[in-house]
């Protein structure tokens, strides 16, 4: 990957390293149970629904996550929507576990790494996982101070919360 990101620490999400100076979110949501939620919920992660169920405005060059693919995120509505460039920095898709993180590029008003990931613990729960490590990037980030963590702790606790409602909209067939 080019150098092209906000941040020196690229892909320290994967390996749940907090980088110093940054603040760290870690929020996990229990999805539902079994192999479909798994399924149905991997699915919604990696290929952008669960945001956009969410309302956020996802514009991406892959239909999915995949390494490397760029994604500019839009928050809020009208002339008040936030543009938040961001480039996939690791994808994991495996038995149990599937998921991404995104790295933030210059224009996005954070700098840092948020990551999506999907489990399927031994008895079976489906968890969502949201690990992001942050620091303000623009002046109005920084004079927003405390506001900030809120806020994201705010939009983890709704990617649980909408996750869920998808996966129970999905059906429960087949499990």
């Amino acid at each position: 990957m080019d150098g092209d990101f906000t941040y020196a620490d690229v892909g320290a999400t994967a390996t749940d390293r907090q980088p110093e100076g940054f603040s760290r979110l870690w929020v996990r949501t229990r999805i539902g149970e079994g192999d479909t939620d798994f399924r149905t919920a991997a699915c919604a992660v990696s290929g952008w629904r669960m945001h956009r169920a969410m309302g956020v405005r996802v514009d991406a060059d892959a239909e999915s996550a995949v390494e490397g693919a760029r994604v500019r995120v839009g928050l809020g509505i009208g002339p008040l929507r936030l543009h938040a460039p961001c480039r996939v920095v690791w994808t994991l898709d495996e038995r149990r576990r599937t998921g991404w993180a995104y790295g933030t590029l210059a224009g996005h008003p954070q700098c840092g790494e948020e990551a999506f990931v999907v489990t399927r613990d031994g008895s079976g729960t489906v968890w969502l996982t949201v690990l992001a490590f942050s620091r303000p990037a623009v002046w109005w980030t920084r004079a927003a101070g405390g506001l900030v963590p809120v806020f994201q702790r705010r939009y983890a606790d709704r990617c649980g919360t909408v996750l869920r409602r998808l996966v129970r909209e999905g059906g429960r067939a087949g499990d």
